[in-house]
């Protein structure tokens, strides 16, 4: 879309801020997918996008899927923006071409930013759960795209597990979160398959994307019934990663409420070693259930660490590279369970995408934002 499609866009859906491409602050929410009646339970849940990065005519587009609860077999869909997330449109399905089941939940896309086991740079992945519709067995699998996300092929099964159900005793696995770490790709995800543990966080590495090594745990703890899980993980200034889950069964848990913790660790291989600690903002509220995490140059001398929780349509910010207390950002983005987040092409940029909220299916639908991490009030 030119610059001048892009301002008068921008003047009919209420966006007095935009001066050029590059320069738009806090929109949204926009409509990415509405689902259509005949979906079944959520319809849409588990947004997730991918601004790209490593090519020259990657500026402003963006990438995303969710849980798609088509009557009908379940696929990962793929819409893109070419224009900083204004619009959308599909490009692509993800379908299960193996098992034979769909790809039911829990997408993740990844952008390799290096050549990798025989994929180039820019190749995209998608890792998710495919899952049978009587629910009787997880397999988290891996898919990549060479062309942007066109069309995709299938590269490996990662882990695989019992039956669908969130409950202690099942032995299910779930939640991948995929990143690059000394030419090695790691998989990070929630799994149920430990009998000393009602759940943990673990994860597995692979060096030729076909083999994955052993299970490694990250996070767990003594009392059985806790329930760790929604791994993401992301690099800070220091050098150091941050990785943040749900905690079940800790403090100020309960059936519908899991406070956000995250761990920070030299070695993003090593989080088992490190002790969990709420993100808790200075008032000491401790915000709750499946959230996200991103790192932005933006915002001072350590840049800005940005939080997404289900409880809040808030964001959470922290601007000492984790230490001390949080501070809450305003946005225009819809709670949700499990919003995404991202860095925009302009770093000032967060990027959000919610695909609505459990138990909502009727309303539910997919949308994406934008807020300025310093915040906007004249949005120049």
């Amino acid at each position: 879309m030119k610059l001048f499609g892009l301002i008068s866009a921008a003047l009919l859906m209420g966006f007095p801020c935009l001066a050029s491409p590059l320069a738009k602050r806090d929109f949204g929410p926009v409509t990415i997918y509405t689902p259509p009646s005949t979906y079944t339970n959520e319809r849409t849940l588990y947004g997730r996008q991918l601004m790209l990065k490593t090519q020259a005519s990657d500026n402003g587009v963006l990438l995303a899927t969710w849980e798609n609860y088509t009557p009908d077999k379940p696929y990962f869909p793929i819409y893109r923006s070419t224009d900083h997330g204004f619009t959308w449109k599909e490009i692509s399905r993800v379908q299960d071409t193996v098992n034979g089941w769909g790809l039911r939940y829990q997408p993740h896309l990844y952008e390799l930013e290096v050549d990798f086991a025989g994929f180039p740079k820019g190749t995209i992945l998608i890792a998710g759960n495919s899952i049978p519709k009587d629910l009787s067995k997880t397999q988290l699998d891996l898919y990549a795209s060479k062309d942007r996300g066109v069309t995709w092929t299938f590269v490996s099964h990662i882990a695989n597990g019992g039956v669908a159900l969130p409950n202690n005793g099942e032995t299910p696995v779930w939640e991948p979160f995929l990143m690059m770490y000394n030419g090695q790709l790691v998989c990070y995800y929630s799994d149920q398959r430990d009998p000393a543990y009602g759940q943990k966080m673990v994860h597995q590495v692979t060096s030729d994307g076909k083999n994955w090594g052993a299970v490694v745990n990250d996070v767990r703890y003594p009392t059985y019934t806790a329930r760790p899980g929604m791994p993401i993980v992301h690099k800070l200034p220091t050098g150091s990663y941050m990785m943040t889950y749900e905690y079940g069964g800790g403090p100020d848990y309960s059936d519908y409420q899991f406070p956000v913790y995250y761990k920070i660790s030299k070695n993003p291989l090593a989080f088992d070693s490190v002790q969990g600690r709420p993100v808790k903002t200075t008032d000491g509220y401790v915000p709750k259930g499946s959230p996200s995490n991103i790192w932005t140059s933006v915002g001072g001398a350590n840049g800005t660490i940005v939080v997404s929780a289900a409880s809040n349509a808030e964001l959470y910010i922290n601007r000492k590279n984790g230490e001390g207390p949080w501070t809450v950002l305003k946005t225009n983005s819809p709670a949700a369970y499990t919003r995404y987040l991202d860095v925009g092409f302009n770093p000032k940029d967060i990027a959000i995408i919610a695909g609505g909220q459990l138990g909502q299916g009727s309303t539910n639908k997919v949308t994406f934002t934008a807020t300025d991490v310093n915040g906007c009030t004249t949005c120049s």
